[in-house]
């Protein structure tokens, strides 16, 4: 098994961690899809649902946050056995008090509660990977993390709903959900052996926590900041706006449906290969590149194709699903960020992924303001124009041991 899992460049010493997290997020992913249908079509007005699926956003990002720091000072068992605890207490709640009488208040405060759990226990996990995997094969190891999550949470989740809640029903497919997240946790956490160094770990002190935001002082912590955020403005932005742009062309909903998940789905596999890619040339060529200029050029093409083509399904899908292979440009960010500051990995990795929850919402506010003046060119244009500046600071991004040719710290394929 370890020869195998070596020549993938999946480490050994996480495989049940990985194992878990793909399970776990099943057990999240499983009403990804259909939550919001199903609560209006019980009578929940669209706006309720709106707001409860804006506080869950909140808890989410709160605790991506939180998740890196947390495992500085704690640990990541600690912290992912919190996250279970927090989505268990959050889907009592939700699931056995809140959903099947329409209890609003109780659902408000459970499902919020159970927004704390994904991320503690996924971004937690991937914290570990950057404390304990081999450095040069770091891309890759982050690669896997991204592939795991997103088969559990945009792939498997929905696929098990859509086949068994004709047959068991939307309650018992949350409960079903709940077991997931359980047994996954049991995989992940206690099955999982492999162990943080104990030089890593720092005492758990409010001084600690408040490195969460005293890091942004590391400038190029924070310039990576602006790099993470920048990384989502396109998987946040285009779904605002697209659609009514290319309906214009006479794509239907349907088709909007299908490409979108297509870019996703290709997204997947392309995580894998620019985790292995980023080890071998580069992890900043790999998100210079790829992720901003290439990223920003297949923008400007998602604007121009339905212009020249018109009407064709299959074009159109083909450049879309660009987007997904060039947004998977910015995987070895998750390996070069702790890196920037390698004496606070853990405080790092919140910001890496405060970034990623800055994401969720400047870029439907970018469409929000510019796309009634400027319309789909307008924000498509900004939206490229955002990421070459994340390519031009992207070799900003350099780790203190290049900084300090004297650094005593093992090298990396920045």
């Amino acid at each position: 098994m370890k020869k195998i899992l070596d020549k993938i460049e999946l480490p050994a010493n996480l495989f049940w961690g990985y194992v878990g997290l793909t399970l776990f997020m099943i057990g999240d992913g499983v009403e990804q899809g259909w939550i919001s249908p199903y609560l209006v079509s019980r009578g929940v007005s669209v706006s309720s649902t709106s707001f409860l699926l804006t506080l869950y956003g909140v808890t989410v990002a709160i605790a991506a946050w939180l998740s890196g720091i947390l495992v500085q000072t704690l640990g990541p068992r600690r912290v992912m056995l919190g996250a279970a605890a927090a989505f268990f207490i959050g889907s009592i709640g939700f699931v056995g008090f809140g959903v099947p009488q329409l209890n609003w208040p109780v659902m408000e405060i459970f499902y919020a509660i159970r927004g704390f759990g994904y991320p503690l226990f996924a971004y937690s996990f991937l914290t570990w990977i950057n404390y304990t995997a081999p450095v040069d094969q770091r891309g890759a190891a982050v690669g896997w993390f991204w592939f795991m999550f997103s088969l559990g949470l945009s792939v498997i989740g929905p696929y098990y709903s859509a086949v068994f809640i004709p047959i068991i029903g939307h309650i018992a497919i949350l409960w079903t959900g709940t077991a997931f997240v359980l047994f996954g946790t049991l995989i992940g956490v206690v099955l999982n052996r492999d162990k943080v160094p104990q030089k890593e770990m720092h005492d758990f002190s409010i001084h600690e926590l408040l490195k969460a935001v005293t890091i942004l002082k590391n400038a190029r912590v924070s310039v990576g900041l602006v790099v993470k955020t920048i990384n989502g403005l396109a998987q946040y932005g285009l779904a605002v706006f697209l659609p009514i742009y290319l309906a214009t062309f006479g794509y239907s909903t349907t088709e909007w449906l299908h490409m979108w998940s297509l870019v996703f789905t290709v997204a997947i596999f392309a995580n894998l290969f620019f985790g292995y890619v980023g080890d071998h040339i580069g992890w900043r060529n790999t998100i210079q590149w790829v992720g901003g200029v290439a990223y920003a050029f297949v923008l400007v093409a998602i604007y121009f194709t339905p212009r020249i083509v018109g009407h064709n399904f299959y074009v159109m899908t083909f450049v879309m699903c660009l987007a997904g292979v060039t947004m998977a440009g910015y995987v070895p960010l998750s390996a070069l960020f702790p890196l920037l500051s390698p004496e606070n990995k853990g405080a790092a990795m919140s910001i890496l992924n405060l970034g990623a929850g800055l994401s969720t919402f400047v870029a439907p506010a970018i469409a929000g303001l510019f796309f009634k003046s400027l319309g789909a060119e307008g924000v498509l244009f900004i939206y490229a124009g955002f990421y070459i500046l994340s390519a031009i600071l992207t070799p900003f991004l350099k780790t203190p041991s290049e900084l300090n040719s004297n650094a005593k710290t093992t090298k990396a394929p920045v």
